[in-house]
C-alpha cells in the first residue's frame, strides 16, 4: 500500500508547474493575444498557437525580459497593415514613462495599431498621451488577458457583421441604427474584436432542448 501512495504522489508531484508565475502569466497572456490577432485577421502561425508553457520557458526564460515579448504581425488580406504589441513593465504608466515607451516605437507610419500590455494604473496625463498618439493604441490589463473570454462556457457565439450584412440587417426589421440593442466599447467581446462604434455584432445562444437563438447588438 505505501508503494502505491508513493506512486500516486510521485505523479500528482509530476504535474506541479515548477515555473516562476511571472512566467506563466506572460504564457497566458500571450497566447490570448495571438488568439485574438487571429481572430481578428492577423497572421498568426499555427506554430505560435500551439506553444506549450514549457516551450514558452524554453525560448524566453523563466524570467522573460518584456522586449523579448514584443511582437508585430500583418493583416492576412493586406500585408501593409500592421499591429504591434508591447508588454510594459509593473511600474505606475505616468506621462514620462509612456513617452518613454512610444518613443522606442520605429517606423510607426508602417502601423495601423499598437496594443500596449499594462501591469499596473495608467494615469490621466500618460492617457492623454496615448490618445494623442497618431497611431491607435489599445491598452489591456494584464490579468484581463489570462483567459480567452471568446472560449468562456457561458459566451455565446458570435459574429461581426459587414456593412453589407448591416445595412440588409436594419432594411429588414425597419428600423435605424439608434432603435438597436447596444453593446458598449468597452464590452470584454468588443475590445477583444476590437469593435468601432456603429459596428453590429450578430450572438447565437444555445437554448436547449430547442436550438439556438439569435441576437444583435450595436456598439456605441
Amino acid at each position: 500500500m505505501s508503494d502505491n501512495i508513493h506512486g500516486g504522489g510521485s505523479c500528482i508531484t509530476s504535474f506541479i508547474d515548477r515555473g516562476s508565475v511571472e512566467s506563466h502569466r506572460y504564457f497566458l497572456a500571450r497566447r490570448t493575444l495571438l488568439e485574438m490577432l487571429r481572430d481578428r485577421g492577423y497572421d498568426v502561425p499555427d506554430s505560435e498557437l500551439r506553444r506549450s508553457l514549457s516551450d514558452f520557458r524554453s525560448s524566453f526564460g523563466d524570467r522573460p525580459e518584456l522586449d523579448r515579448l514584443r511582437f508585430s504581425t500583418h493583416r492576412t488580406t493586406c500585408p501593409t497593415k500592421k499591429i504591434l504589441v508591447i508588454f510594459c513593465g509593473t511600474e505606475e504608466i505616468r506621462k514620462k514613462v509612456i513617452v518613454g515607451i512610444l518613443l522606442q516605437i520605429v517606423n510607426k507610419e508602417s502601423l495601423e495599431k499598437v496594443i500596449l500590455v499594462l501591469q499596473s494604473k495608467m494615469n490621466s496625463h500618460a492617457k492623454k498621451v496615448v490618445d494623442e498618439y497618431p497611431v491607435k493604441v489599445e491598452t489591456f490589463q494584464i490579468t484581463d488577458l489570462l483567459i480567452n473570454v471568446t472560449k468562456h462556457i457561458a459566451q455565446p457565439e458570435h459574429e461581426i457583421l459587414t456593412a453589407e450584412e448591416k445595412a440588409k440587417l436594419l432594411k429588414a426589421y425597419n428600423i435605424e441604427e439608434n432603435q438597436m440593442p447596444r453593446m458598449h466599447q468597452t464590452d470584454a467581446i468588443a475590445r477583444y474584436s476590437g469593435l468601432k462604434k456603429g459596428q453590429v455584432v450578430k450572438f447565437t445562444h444555445q437554448v436547449p432542448p430547442t436550438g439556438s437563438a439569435v441576437t444583435y447588438r450595436c456598439v456605441v
